[in-house]
């Protein structure tokens, strides 16, 4: 027997029923989304190199370690996305989406690729939900993608959400805060591990999101970035909290909250829901006024976010998961010396009718077929006898009750479909 082959390590097949909760999850975020006025876009997997070198930085962990990059035969180098917000600012300003007018609402959903260590709820390729608001600089988008966030995430069933706001200021805000948060950081090297002391050369506000015990220790009298906010990024941000204040929205300011990516200004969150544990975060974005200029385009503002769909999947609420669990079909079935081509007509003209069927053409005995429709989850079972297609009529077995009725086939629908 030749050796199984297997799927790639850190790589995962999603399988029925389990696709099932994922389309219902997507269903949402397009109904919710597009109640807000996004489309949805669809960027290619692989893109240029240099678009993430230059859009998400060279000094992050994604483009320093976790790529999955290659050389083509021409000799270009092409990379997995490992984000969308990047591949979205790329074709926003490559097909000129600012000429239909500002701001422009996009939204994502589909595989990205990280070359990182597996582990549970972590994979190589994972999947993200997102969204893009490009060309408003107003706290009131701010809030309103934050809006739009809390009502899908309640559309979920998600309970106990909590937003997590904080501003990494504008370019001044952030080159005087750098140059104080280097200054107290240097003379306590020692602290810092490897990954910090290379950060604090590239990128030292992302030392604020270390997860080490001393170096959160450390980092407990450092300098606040809202000190060193200017005037401005700091009405934007308190602007943001009121907007959220008078809509409802509970917040909290975490001045620690930092994002991994090196477009991210001014405003940055996340969302936390009750009852997931340590890892309660579910979604995290921000606003990145920057980006469409580093790539070319005119000088826009946006703001986005990525939800993790894996970890969003694997935290739902079971309230969802119940509500929106696959019903399993009905399955029709021959019983006795019956043409294969008179059950498949009678199958069509019941799904024709809105049944969704499962046609038993494998030749299996009558007792074989029940067993497989009871194994399947199926309530109902469709015989379909020489006397009964005669006289125009059915078979209804309810695997549940034990009980069996010959109904005509509207009959027979109406009871399946009321009693569901």
């Amino acid at each position: 027997m030749a050796e199984r082959v297997r799927s790639v390590k850190g790589m995962r097949d999603l399988l029925p029923p389990e696709t099932a909760i994922w389309a219902a999850v997507e269903d949402v975020a397009r109904r919710i989304f597009a109640s807000y006025g996004y489309g949805e876009v669809r960027t290619p997997i692989l893109e240029d190199t240099e678009l993430f070198v230059r859009g998400v930085g060279e000094a992050t962990d994604i483009v320093g370690k976790e790529m999955y990059t290659f050389t083509d035969r021409k000799g270009r180098s092409l990379t997995l996305r490992p984000e969308s917000t990047a591949p979205v600012a790329r074709a926003f300003v490559q097909h000129g989406l600012a000429d239909q007018g500002l701001p422009v609402k996009l939204y994502y959903v589909g595989p990205q690729f990280r070359y990182e260590r597996p582990q549970r709820g972590r994979y190589r390729q994972f999947n993200q939900i997102g969204a893009e608001l490009i060309g408003d600089p107003g706290p009131a988008s701010d809030a309103e993608l934050l809006l739009m966030l809390v009502r899908f995430l309640e559309a979920l069933d998600y309970t106990g959400l909590t937003v997590l706001l904080n501003t990494v200021g504008d370019d001044e805000s952030r080159a005087r805060y750098r140059e104080a948060l280097v200054a107290f950081l240097e003379p306590h090297r020692e602290v810092l591990g490897e990954d910090s002391r290379r950060r604090l050369e590239t990128n030292p506000l992302r030392i604020l999101d270390t997860k080490s015990p001393a170096e959160r220790e450390l980092l407990a009298d450092a300098p606040r970035l809202e000190g060193h906010l200017t005037a401005q990024s700091r009405t934007h941000f308190e602007a943001v909290g009121q907007a959220l204040e008078v809509c409802g929205v509970r917040f909290r300011v975490e001045p620690r909250l930092v994002r991994g990516l090196d477009y991210y200004s001014r405003t940055v969150f996340e969302i936390v829901a009750e009852g997931l544990g340590a890892q309660d975060a579910i979604v995290g974005g921000g606003r990145y006024d920057g980006l469409i200029g580093d790539l070319g385009g005119a000088d826009v503002p946006a703001i986005g976010f990525a939800i993790g769909e894996d970890r969003l999947l694997a935290a739902l609420p079971e309230s969802f998961r119940r509500a929106h669990a696959p019903v399993a079909p009905v399955h029709l079935v021959a019983a006795g010396d019956v043409e294969p081509s008179q059950l498949l007509e009678l199958a069509e003209r019941l799904r024709a009718e809105g049944l969704d069927l499962v046609t038993e053409l494998g030749g299996r005995s009558v007792k074989a077929a029940l067993k497989r429709a009871d194994k399947s989850g199926s309530r109902w079972v469709l015989l379909a006898g020489e006397d009964e297609l005669a006289a125009g009529e059915l078979s209804l077995r309810d695997l549940d009750a034990g009980e069996q009725v010959r109904l005509g086939p509207d009959a027979a629908i109406a009871k399946i479909k009321g009693q569901s």
